[in-house]
């Protein structure tokens, strides 16, 4: 089978970067860097989200569902820096050339990967293919939104309508499933002032884990899995959840239990 590979990133305003495109001061604080593109940012949008180019990647987390067996990690570890990760990723996906599957990965989490690995200077050939390298591409490949390399499901789900875009929240708790446990995107940047990485990685495995199932159900509604060959997946999910012992996913586990799903 081709392997698939469910990911997300979380991000943090890149502080550095905002302060050369802005003529910061260099010793200008982090916390005043960010207060000023926010500020910025609500008065040209009516939002504080910053557009793609000003993140920095600090988490990628991934399930991977390959032969008999599925798993959700993060990449590298906690102290790996974003070149580490983002080279990481890309990696992977040279390697293996897996089905990509993303909730907004389209809008938001691939162009913040595109923008780092260029300043980085990574190396991603067999991503970046249009078909050069291998013809199949040039029909189906990672770029192109209407092909199916990566399934954003957001964006497919919405019938690429933009007015239609869900968030990943609410959609996994319609569908049963535990959604966003104790954290969301809003609360990554003071929860990386804390020192809090490994919650921060916590959140994106969960969020990855909710990506995945909402994927089987996709992959039932279309006819890609019969509805036994669905509930099979589901308990080989639900094996990898009764083996772990990180306290993310005994409460992940626990709330999937409580929704009934």
């Amino acid at each position: 089978m081709t392997p698939v590979l469910v990911f997300d990133i979380e991000t943090i305003p890149d502080v550095a970067g905002l302060r050369r495109v802005w003529d910061l001061a260099p010793d200008t604080a982090d916390e005043a860097v960010v207060e000023l593109a926010s500020q910025r940012r609500r008065q040209a949008t009516g939002s504080d989200f910053l557009p793609c180019h000003l993140h920095r990647v600090v988490a990628i987390s991934c399930a991977l569902r390959d032969r008999d067996s599925v798993r959700v990690w993060s990449l590298g570890t906690a102290k790996d820096g974003e070149a580490e990760l983002v080279k990481r990723f890309f990696d992977g996906i040279d390697k293996y050339t897996p089905q990509l599957v993303s909730w907004n990965g389209s809008g938001f989490d691939l162009p913040v990967l595109h923008y780092r690995a260029l300043m980085h200077g990574i190396v991603a050939s067999r991503y970046w293919d249009l078909g050069e390298d291998d013809r199949e591409f040039k029909f189906n490949n990672y770029l192109g939104r209407y092909h199916t390399r990566h399934i954003d499901l957001m964006d497919i789900l919405a019938s690429y309508q933009n007015r239609a875009f869900a968030p990943l929240d609410d959609i996994a708790q319609l569908n049963g499933l535990p959604g966003k446990l104790g954290m969301d995107g809003s609360k990554v940047w003071s929860a990386w002032q804390d020192g809090k990485i490994d919650a921060i990685r916590d959140y994106c495995e969960t969020d990855v884990a909710n990506t995945f199932l909402l994927f089987l159900r996709f992959q039932r509604m279309r006819g890609a899995l019969s509805p036994d060959a669905f509930e099979k997946e589901v308990a080989l999910f639900r094996a990898f959840l009764a083996e772990q012992k990180a306290a993310h996913w005994k409460e992940f586990s626990a709330a999937w239990d409580k929704a009934g799903a």
